[in-house]
C-alpha cells in the first residue's frame, strides 16, 4: 500500500472489506488526479451523488446494466471525496454532513427506482427503511464502540464554513440524529448497573467488524451485483436476510450481558 494511500484511510475500529480490498484502491488515482487541481471534496461528494441519481434514472428506464456501472461510479467517487479531504488536509463538518445526506438521498432515488421498474413499490420503500435502519446500526455500533473505549474520541473539531454547515447539520439533526439518539438512549438503558467489563463486553470488535460489512460501498456493491445478473429483487430479499442477521448479533449481545450478569450474581 502506498503512504498516499495509507495517508488517506479513515481511521475505523471496523473494516469494510469491498471497501477496503476494490473500492478505496480504485478511488486512490481519482485522488491522485484531482489532488494537485485542488478540487474541493464536497464537489466530489456531489458527482458522487449525480452518478448514484443517474444509475436511479437508468434502473428506471430498466437499463439495469448501465444502472449497476453508475452505481459502482458512484461508491469510487464516495470513497474519493473522504480520502481527498484527508489527504489535502480539507477535512470539513460540512463535508462530512453532506456526504451522509447525500448517501440518503442516492439510497431513496435507487429504491424508488427499483420500485417502480418491478412494480413492487412498497417492498422497495420498506428495504429502504430497513437499509437505513441496518446503516445507522453500523455507523452507531463503530461510534459507541469508539467511546466506550475513548470518552474523548467524539470531540474531534473539524473544519467549518459558515452558512452552509449550518444548513446540513440542521438536515443532519432532522433526518439522522434521531436514529442516533434512539441507539444512544437503547444502549444507556440496556447498560444500566452493569460491570465495566460487561460494558466493554457489550462493544466488542466482533460486531463491530461483522457490521463494518455491511456498510454502503458494500451494500452498493450487491445493489449492482443484483441488477447485472437482472435480478433486482434480490436485493430486498438481501437486505431481509441482513436484518436477521444484525438481530443475531443483538442476541449474541444479550447473551454476553446475562453471562456477566450470573457473574456479578455469584460474586455478590
Amino acid at each position: 500500500m502506498s503512504s498516499a494511500l495509507r495517508r488517506s484511510r479513515k481511521a475505523r475500529h471496523g473494516t469494510d472489506l469491498v471497501c477496503e480490498w476494490i473500492f478505496r484502491p480504485l478511488a486512490h488515482p481519482v485522488v491522485l488526479a484531482l489532488l494537485p487541481l485542488r478540487i474541493p471534496p464536497p464537489l466530489v461528494v456531489c458527482a458522487s451523488g449525480a452518478a448514484g441519481i443517474g444509475g436511479a434514472v437508468e434502473l428506471a428506464r430498466g437499463h439495469l446494466v448501465v444502472a449497476a456501472l453508475l452505481v459502482q461510479l458512484k461508491t469510487v467517487l464516495d470513497n474519493a471525496d473522504g480520502q481527498l479531504a484527508r489527504l489535502s488536509g480539507r477535512v470539513t463538518e460540512f463535508g462530512r454532513y453532506l456526504d451522509s445526506e447525500v448517501d440518503l438521498l442516492v439510497d431513496a432515488a435507487l429504491l424508488a427506482a427499483l420500485g417502480w421498474e418491478t412494480g413492487h413499490g412498497v417492498a422497495a420503500f420498506l428495504t429502504f427503511l430497513a437499509l437505513t435502519a441496518v446503516l445507522s446500526v453500523n455507523f452507531n455500533a463503530e461510534r459507541l464502540y469508539r467511546l466506550e473505549r475513548d470518552p474523548a474520541a467524539g470531540s474531534a473539531a473539524l473544519a467549518r464554513t459558515g452558512r452552509a454547515t449550518a444548513f446540513v447539520r440542521r438536515v443532519y439533526a432532522l433526518v439522522y440524529a434521531p436514529q442516533d439518539r434512539l441507539v444512544e438512549r437503547f444502549v444507556a438503558w440496556r447498560l444500566r448497573d452493569v460491570l465495566p467489563e460487561a460494558r466493554l463486553a457489550y462493544h466488542d470488535r466482533a460486531t463491530v467488524f461483522a457490521l463494518a460489512n455491511l456498510g454502503m460501498s458494500t451494500q452498493l456493491a450487491a445493489f449492482g451485483v443484483c441488477l447485472a445478473l437482472g435480478h433486482p429483487l434480490a436485493f430486498i430479499w438481501l437486505v431481509a436476510a441482513e436484518l436477521v442477521f444484525v438481530t443475531v448479533l443483538a442476541l449474541r449481545r444479550e447473551l454476553l450481558l446475562r453471562s456477566f450478569g450470573a457473574l456479578q450474581e455469584e460474586a455478590l
